[in-house]
């Protein structure tokens, strides 16, 4: 039955996004109907992390430069919304004013990160950007003196929330009769930006820039032989991914209304670069599914805890601990049975997959040492 439907599906393409807009414009009515409002939450974060793992994509999965500090540049979005649209510095420029400046000023980092990282590669580029990303979150924990820029430990607060024509996302608003809690409303606006960077990323990725990305990810020297600009185009690269960076670090801002250096640590960037991992590098729906699922399976494993006391009577192990146990052992797992992630792209499962005569030579090669 359910294969008769996909087959079907997959000869109506427009059936398919049709059903697809609507389970998504129903989803937090849904969701928030069956689980509650927390997890109406989650799937905002769930669309702040799949646009975090878009921009990454571009730099890791389309131009194979490892970017381990990535997350500077979401830190440095959601600095820059709050200096504009709060108490700090008194200032309350519009939304649609502050949200462009600050992905352009995520995209002049990223254009600094990438100037003197041009002949670094591997584990070197590696070190460099994690090195990045702790100086920015190093930074934003002490530039509370001598003069107060970002509030140091404490963080900043009471950041304004989104306003767009007189609609305000601060609390329930009614639209053609329909009540829309402030949560929803998140979500509709985070769903029209990480669909817009979809757009941006495909269309990248089907470029020549992302043939030149693609090109020097393969063999950078060979690309330069070929006459493309490596550096122009390892640059763009940097810049466009943090752009997609601060973009969701100004929304993240608008949506919590607080944010502090702890938001931005080491272990936000490993799991991003994670997501792209599972999901399938360089691939955008397989980005999407795995930055969909690292969001959520945590959360979904926080009630081992009442598991364990339903099955065994008591908690034997802390959730938390075996909450991340499971997750650990999952991506292990992954990545011994699936190399190339959920849903790899083609291109990248025939690199990791052997087929026909490649994979009877290896076999061959395989028998011939263990003799």
């Amino acid at each position: 039955m359910f294969k008769r439907a996909y087959r079907h599906l997959q000869g109506h393409p427009r059936l398919a996004l049709l059903l697809v807009a609507v389970l998504l414009a129903i989803l937090p009515f849904l969701t928030s109907g069956l689980l509650g409002n927390s997890w109406v939450r989650m799937l905002d974060l769930a669309l702040l992390y799949v646009l975090l793992a878009l921009g990454l994509n571009i730099v890791v999965g389309y131009a194979g430069l490892l970017d381990l500090g990535y997350i500077a540049f979401y830190a440095l979005g959601a600095y820059f919304y709050a200096w504009l649209a709060s108490p700090h510095f008194g200032l309350h420029l519009p939304f649609w004013v502050i949200l462009p400046l600050g992905t352009a000023f995520a995209a002049a980092f990223g254009l600094l990160l990438g100037a003197p990282t041009l002949r670094l590669r591997g584990d070197y580029l590696a070190i460099v950007t994690l090195g990045f990303g702790e100086i920015i979150r190093i930074f934003m924990n002490n530039l509370d003196a001598p003069i107060n820029l970002t509030n140091g430990p404490q963080g900043m607060d009471l950041i304004d929330p989104v306003s767009i024509g007189g609609l305000a996302f601060s609390g329930t608003q009614t639209i053609f009769g329909i009540n829309f809690p402030a949560i929803h409303l998140y979500y509709y606006l985070f769903l029209a930006f990480t669909l817009l960077a979809i757009g941006i990323a495909y269309r990248l990725q089907h470029s020549r820039i992302g043939r030149a990305w693609a090109a020097i990810r393969e063999d950078e020297i060979a690309a330069a032989a070929t006459g493309i600009n490596t550096r122009n185009i390892k640059l763009l690269a940097f810049a466009m991914g943090a752009t997609f960076g601060g973009l969701a670090g100004g929304l993240f801002a608008s949506f919590q209304g607080f944010i502090s250096p702890d938001s931005f640590n080491l272990m936000e960037s490993i799991l991003i670069l994670c997501m792209i991992v599972l999901g399938g590098m360089g691939h955008i729906p397989g980005v999407i599914v795995g930055a969909l699922l690292l969001t959520v399976l945590p959360e979904a494993l926080r009630y081992i805890g009442d598991l364990q006391r339903l099955w065994l009577g008591e908690v034997i192990v802390d959730a938390a601990n075996l909450r991340m146990l499971i997750f650990g052992l999952a991506l292990v797992l992954m990545m011994l049975y699936r190399p190339a992630g959920l849903w790899p792209s083609r291109q990248r499962q025939r690199e990791l997959v052997a087929e026909g005569e490649v994979a009877l030579h290896e076999q061959e090669t395989l028998v011939d040492a263990r003799r």
